[in-house]
C-alpha cells in the first residue's frame, strides 16, 4: 500500500520525502518489535507523533522506515494520591484536556497546535502559552518509557518528588527530538485547577510601543499565565482562515494576558494595573469573546500557512532582550525585502516570527532568505540566545545550530548520540551531522 502522502511531506518546505515503509503499532510490544526488525534489516527509523512539527525532524530523506505512534493514544491512569498522569506517547493535548475537563486537576503546558502528541511534545520539549507561569513540558514530566534502538527498555525518571540518584537520564530524552530512543509512555505532572482565571487584551499602536511594555510587566511582580504578543497583521491571516472576527479593539500590536490564581481580589487589582498600560484596553469578561480571541492566537501559523509558503522561527532571548530583538527582527526582515508577521510567548522570551514567501520567485525566496537567516541567528546568538525555543532543530536549523553551537557542547553531544545509538538508526541527520 502507498504510503499517505503527510507522512512524507515536509510541512515547512512542502518537499515530499521517500520512505521504505510506515508501521502503526498499537501496543508497546509492537513498538519494540519494529525497532527490532529495523535493526535486523540494518536499516534507519523515524518515528511520528501528531505530525504538526515545524522544523523538518520527522522528514524521511533518504527512504527511512516511518513509525507512526498515533495508534498508541490510551489514558492509562490518573493517580490524585501522586497528581500524576499517566499516558502512551501517541495521546495528544486535546485528548489530555478532554480527559481533565470534568476533573479538578489540569495540565499546565499549552503548546498551539492541541492535535500534537505529547510523545512528540516531550522529544521537542514543547512549550506553549502558559510556560511565563509554569514552565514548559519538561517541568511537567516525572517519568517516561523509552525503547532504545537495540530494542531494550530503559524507565527513566520517577514519580517521587526529589531524585539525586545518579544521573538525570530522563532529561536527556527531552528534547532529543527521536534520536536517542522511542518514548512509549509518560508520567505527567498534573496539579489542582486555580480557582479564578481572567484575560485582558491591550492594543498598541505599534510594536515599537508595545515591546518595552513587556519587560515592565515581568518587571513588576505580576506573573501571568500567559503573556502573548501578536500584530494585527497576524490576525487578519487567523481571521480569514477560521472566519472569525477579532474584538473591536484599536491598535496595530496587541498583549493578550491571563491572570489566574485562588483569589480573585488579587486578580481584580492585577487588572487593573495592567489597565493602566495602555488606553486601548478590553478585559474578555464575555466566554465567547475570548475562546474567539484565543481561537484567532492559536491558529496564526496555520493560516499562514494557507496562503504561502513561510519559515517559521521560534527564537528564544534572555527575558531582558525580549523588546529590542523583536524591534531588531524587525528591521532585519524589512531591509531583507521580506513580509514576515511576529508574533509568540513574550513572557519567556520565545518570539515567533513567520517569514512569507507571497509572490515571489522561487529563486529570490531562496536567496534572500539564506542571507535574512545568516543574519538573524548571528544576531540571536550574540546576545545569547538560542535558534529554538520549542520546534527543535530537526533540518531546518541544523546548519545555523551547528555553526553558532560550542565546539565542546556539539561534540559532548555527538557522543550521548554514539552511546545510546551506536549504529545511528535512529533519526539519523536531524539536530546534528
Amino acid at each position: 500500500m502507498p504510503i499517505a502522502e503527510k507522512y512524507l511531506t515536509n510541512r515547512v518546505t512542502g518537499e515530499i520525502g521517500q520512505a521504505s515503509a510506515i508501521y502503526f503499532p498499537t501496543t508497546e510490544a509492537e513498538v519494540i518489535g519494529v525497532i527490532q526488525k529495523v535493526a535486523r534489516d540494518q536499516q534507519q527509523l523515524i518515528t511520528i507523533g501528531g505530525h504538526t512539527g515545524l522544523s523538518g525532524a520527522t522528514f524521511p530523506d533518504d527512504h527511512q522506515v516511518l513509525m507512526s505512534l498515533e495508534k498508541l493514544n490510551r489514558i492509562l491512569k490518573l493517580d490524585p494520591e501522586t497528581l500524576t498522569l499517566t499516558v502512551e506517547a501517541g495521546v495528544t493535548i486535546a485528548q489530555i484536556s478532554d480527559f481533565l475537563a470534568e476533573t479538578p486537576y489540569f495540565y499546565a503546558p499549552d503548546p498551539g497546535s492541541k492535535a500534537a502528541s505529547i510523545g512528540g511534545n516531550a522529544a521537542t520539549n514543547a512549550g506553549g502559552m502558559r510556560a511565563v507561569k509554569y514552565g514548559v513540558t519538561r517541568d511537567h514530566i516525572q517519568a517516561m518509557r523509552v525503547i532504545l534502538a537495540d530494542g531494550r527498555k530503559l524507565e527513566v525518571g520517577s514519580i517521587n518528588r526529589k531524585d539525586s540518584s545518579g544521573y538525570d537520564l530522563k532529561d536527556l530524552f527531552i528534547g532529543s527530538e527521536g534520536t536517542l530512543g522511542v518514548i512509549t509512555a509518560l508520567d505527567l505532572k498534573v496539579q489542582p485547577k486555580p480557582k479564578f482565571s481572567r484575560d485582558i487584551l491591550l492594543g498598541f499602536e505599534s510594536l515599537t510601543a508595545l515591546a518595552p511594555k513587556v519587560f515592565e510587566i515581568l518587571d513588576s511582580g505580576l506573573v501571568p499565565a500567559t503573556l502573548e504578543f501578536f500584530e494585527r497583521d497576524s490576525m487578519a491571516y487567523a481571521e480569514r482562515g477560521l472566519q472569525l472576527a477579532f474584538p473591536d479593539l484599536a491598535g496595530q500590536a496587541f498583549l493578550l494576558i491571563t491572570l489566574d490564581g485562588n483569589s480573585e481580589s488579587e486578580l481584580t487589582a492585577a487588572l487593573a494595573e495592567l489597565a493602566s498600560l495602555t488606553e486601548h484596553v478590553m478585559v474578555l469578561s464575555d466566554e465567547t469573546v475570548r475562546q474567539t480571541v484565543w481561537q484567532l492566537r492559536g491558529a496564526i501559523v496555520s493560516s499562514v500557512e494557507m496562503v504561502s509558503r513561510q519559515e517559521p522561527l521560534d527564537v528564544v532571548v534572555p527575558i531582558n532582550q525580549v523588546a529590542p530583538t523583536i524591534l531588531a527582527l524587525k528591521s532585519m526582515v524589512d531591509k531583507a525585502g521580506l513580509s514576515a508577521v511576529f508574533f509568540g510567548h513574550a513572557g519567556d522570551g520565545n518570539i515567533h516570527a513567520n517569514i512569507i514567501k507571497n509572490q515571489l520567485s522561487d529563486q529570490d525566496w531562496t536567496e534572500k532568505l539564506a542571507r535574512l537567516l545568516d543574519d538573524l541567528y548571528a544576531y540571536i546568538a550574540k546576545i545569547g540566545g538560542k535558534p529554538s525555543a520549542e520546534h527543535g532543530i530537526g533540518l531546518l536549523k541544523k546548519a545555523h545550530f551547528q555553526k553558532h553551537v560550542g565546539v565542546a557542547e556539539l561534540q559532548a553531544m555527538k557522543a550521548i548520540k554514539q552511546v545510546f545509538d551506536p549504529e545511528n538508526r535512529l533519526n539519523p541527520g536531524k539536530i546534528f551531522d
